[in-house]
């Protein structure tokens, strides 16, 4: 991906999905103990903060999860329902702003079930026992294969997370979607962004959550362009399939809202590796699967099919902006392929 700032993450964190994204729909279903900070804070999209002089009823307000001092024997527990069922490539537990009371170290396992884990889940641990450090983001990669619907984080024996989030890859269900129109560019059915031109503001892996943008923050924006061009996102699909109409979504881009968008798509099945700078070179010559279409400001702009290209299946879009500015969201509906 190009930025202004290079991105030193692992691949998995880089390039795959946050499965415990509490935007995606990922949620905290039990803990053993949240005394300082509630659980469901550690599964928030943005970055930890800190704010020195905040306190609460129970003391020193923390942006994650946070569990008293334990003065007896044991460890403390969360256990997480991921967004979407999915195989999962690496793990981040973040620490930021855990200081003098993060957890020394902490593992987890997975389970995949219909429901709520209860008593006879089946639990499979993906990362043994780790250390943590303060204040800091700890990567562990997963090479478990396996498809999972819940994760379970042990910390040893308590303290805080700022943040924990579960990259992989969601499983679509090929048979339930059938012959069914499906967004082929939603994160929950695994669409991911390959490559931009700039991100320099907002989320740019919000711009396929689902819903509409909760604010400007909420989406793509590149900075504003002082040289000739225009910028660019690449997405990979979900599933290999085939397009038949689109909409792109300037929520809450006002001022900054791109001028005008087409798009480009090709087919790269069976191509394997690490093919994302080729992608980027590449994607220059995609044929056009949307031709240059007017937007305006904070509005959803539907492309149906009669401005869609029929090129057949396709495995990625690149969506061209004119100049710059903002999208919200990014919807490319049609089927598997």
């Amino acid at each position: 991906m190009t930025s202004h700032q290079p991105d030193s993450r692992p691949d998995f964190a880089r390039k795959d999905i946050n499965l415990a994204s509490a935007g995606l729909g990922a949620a905290a279903v039990s803990v053993t103990d949240d005394f300082f900070a509630e659980v469901s804070r550690m599964l928030a999209d943005d970055a930890a903060v800190f704010y020195p002089d905040r306190y609460d009823d129970n003391g020193k307000w923390m942006d994650g999860w946070e569990s008293r001092r334990r003065r007896g024997p044991g460890h403390d527990i969360a256990v997480v329902r991921l967004a979407v069922r999915g195989r999962i490539t690496g793990f981040d537990v973040d620490t930021s702003h855990f200081t003098g009371n993060y957890p020394p170290a902490c593992r987890i396992e997975a389970a995949s079930c219909a429901g709520e884990p209860d008593a006879a889940t089946q639990w499979t641990e993906l990362l043994p026992m780790s250390p943590l450090g303060p204040s800091a983001h700890h990567y562990f990669a997963c090479l478990d294969a396996g498809v999972w619907t819940h994760v379970r984080l042990h910390i040893h024996p308590d303290g805080g997370v700022a943040r924990l989030r579960v990259y992989g890859r969601p499983e679509l269900d090929r048979q339930a979607a059938g012959s069914a129109e499906l967004d082929l560019a939603s994160a929950l059915n695994g669409a991911r962004i390959v490559a931009f031109s700039d991100a320099h503001y907002g989320a740019y892996h919000r711009m396929l959550a689902p819903g509409r943008g909760l604010n400007m923050g909420d989406g793509w924006e590149t900075r504003r362009r002082r040289e000739p061009g225009h910028d660019w996102i690449i997405v990979e699909l979900g599933a290999r399939g085939i397009i038949e109409r689109a909409s792109v979504d300037t929520a809450f881009y006002k001022g900054n809202f791109p001028e005008s968008c087409s798009m480009q798509a090709a087919d790269l099945a069976g191509m394997t590796g690490d093919l994302d700078r080729a992608i980027v070179t590449s994607s220059m010559f995609w044929e056009e699967l949307v031709g240059r279409t007017k937007l305006s400001a904070d509005a959803i702009h539907n492309i149906g099919a009669e401005a869609v290209k029929p090129l057949g299946p396709v495995t990625h879009v690149r969506l061209n902006i004119h100049p710059d500015g903002g999208v919200s969201r990014l919807r490319l509906f049609g089927r598997l392929a």
